[in-house]
């Protein structure tokens, strides 16, 4: 052995042994040195950190902000009270500038009724939903901050008002990986004909790897665009050419070892080749019985019940699948030409009319539909909204947007059926005692999931990251 090596042989040979080895990852059976990390697939399935209540998540977003005053929050007091000025003591504290000031207290034609063995109120809005009424675990005394739709979305979904942090979505990917190959972890359904408002940024994966984020199918009989295989090519074609391209990729991800986007585009190749098969099956509501689908409302003569209908039903056939997170964000409704959201500034009757009628059954449906499978005890389904409305008037016939008090709920997935947290004042607008923020309702939802909120972290840029950023609470009054 010649021990007389010089310093830059030394170098020399040695960067050449470090370069072949990391070439070997080229050939079959080769592992690269410099990519034996990033060879462990970031998808793969995790243990929750204890024993999980729930599996998957349906996250149904009320995009736009109904009245939850409306819903499922009788006030007595209010109906006494309308069409007076709103008392200065329940105004104390918050600032109402919002949009159009503050009106006279303000009430809707509502009915209401209480229901089930909770005896929880629901208005005549939701005649079908409030037959679940103890499957509900209801939370009213929900709060947030910001009073603009695009803020205060950003923070449902991120826990942040600022954009760059992963959504929940995202962490839960990112903490528990996919447990179905073939699909992928996070997936968005929305209606309508275009993207919600702010689009990727409320299922994106921000400082997370980019494999992180949420996968949007698109309204419309292809979810995905450009899914099936190329007419001319065959299938071993097709194998061949993605097989070249997964090993120069890897190759080249060998330079850029901290490009996420890369590692996510070279995951996406091979997950879409997979997902040829698996998603048109997933999303093929053919093959439902015509009892199930009149259960979520698909032979509706209603079409924006068809349409709500039709997303429930494909989350339900996601995470029989093994989808860890469905976002269901509906579209709005049509009402004589004009399409309308959850928003009512205005002509609230009408709005919230047409947009009740749109998600009750379907959503009473859902519930039904999990219940009778088996999947409602593994599966948290959780509606909610970026805030609720005020109990005074705006424009007349319509309500402002509230973020101190509102109405959100969870069902299945160990949450605890039948409850009710927390309640707001006499006339709806601020939460008493302990208000729920959305870092609580993350930490939660989280809990259940078999997730410590404060001990999923992530390193970014030097400074340890969890979901709920430095607050959030668990509400264990939710949990069964």
């Amino acid at each position: 052995m010649n021990f007389k090596t010089s310093r830059r042989d030394l170098l020399v040979k040695g960067g050449l042994g470090l370069g072949g080895l990391a070439l070997t990852g080229l050939a079959p059976g080769g592992i690269s040195v410099a990519r034996a990390a990033d060879l462990v697939d970031p998808l793969a399935p995790k243990s929750p950190q204890f024993p999980a209540k729930a599996k998957s998540i349906i996250w149904l977003h009320q995009n736009g902000a109904p009245s939850t005053l409306d819903l499922y929050d009788y006030k007595p007091d209010l109906i006494k009270l309308a069409g007076q000025e709103v008392p200065e003591s329940f105004l104390k504290g918050i600032k109402t500038s919002t949009q159009g000031g503050v009106g006279k207290l303000f009430i809707s034609k509502r009915t209401w009724k209480q229901y089930g063995a909770s005896g929880a109120w629901f208005s005549d809005l939701l005649p079908n939903l409030a037959q679940h009424a103890d499957e509900l675990a209801l939370i009213k005394s929900s709060v947030t901050i910001g009073a603009t739709h695009d803020i205060s979305i950003l923070k449902l979904n991120t826990g942040d008002l600022n954009p760059g942090r992963p959504t929940l979505g995202a962490w839960v990917s990112y903490a528990l990986g996919a447990a179905n190959p073939d699909l992928p972890a996070y997936v968005v359904l929305y209606g309508g004909t275009k993207e919600p408002s702010a689009g990727a940024v409320n299922w994106s994966s921000g400082f997370l790897p980019a494999v992180y984020q949420g996968t949007p199918f698109r309204p419309g009989a292809s979810p995905i665009l450009n899914l099936e295989r190329p007419e001319l090519n065959s299938a071993a074609q097709q194998r061949d050419n993605l097989d070249l391209l997964k090993r120069l990729n890897a190759h080249n991800g060998a330079r850029y070892p901290q490009d996420t986007e890369l590692q996510a585009r070279l995951n996406s190749y091979e997950l879409a080749y997979r997902m040829e098969s698996s998603a048109p099956d997933a999303v093929d509501l053919g093959k439902e019985s015509d009892t199930t689908k009149d259960l979520y409302g698909l032979n509706d003569t209603d079409p924006n019940v068809k349409d709500y209908g039709g997303l429930l039903l494909k989350a339900r056939r996601l995470v029989e699948r093994g989808v860890r997170f469905v976002q269901v964000i509906n579209g709005p409704v049509e009402v004589g030409g004009e399409e309308i959201s959850w928003d009512a500034h205005k002509e609230l009757e009408k709005n919230h009319t047409a947009n009740a009628h749109m998600i009750d059954k379907p959503i009473a449906g859902l519930l039904a539909d999990l219940q009778a499978r088996g999947l409602l005890e593994s599966t948290l389904v959780v509606w909610t909204s970026e805030f609720g409305r005020t109990p005074y008037g705006e424009s007349g016939n319509g309500r402002d947007h509230n973020p101190w008090g509102y109405t959100q709920w969870l069902a299945g997935g160990g949450s605890k059926a039948g409850t009710s947290f927390g309640q707001t004042d006499e006339i709806g607008l601020k939460s008493v005692g302990k208000g729920v923020d959305t870092y609580d309702l993350h930490a939660t939802v989280l809990q259940l999931m078999g997730l410590d909120h404060l001990k999923v972290t992530y390193l970014n840029s030097g400074r340890s990251e969890r979901p709920t950023v430095v607050y959030g609470e668990v509400v264990k009054e939710l949990i069964a």
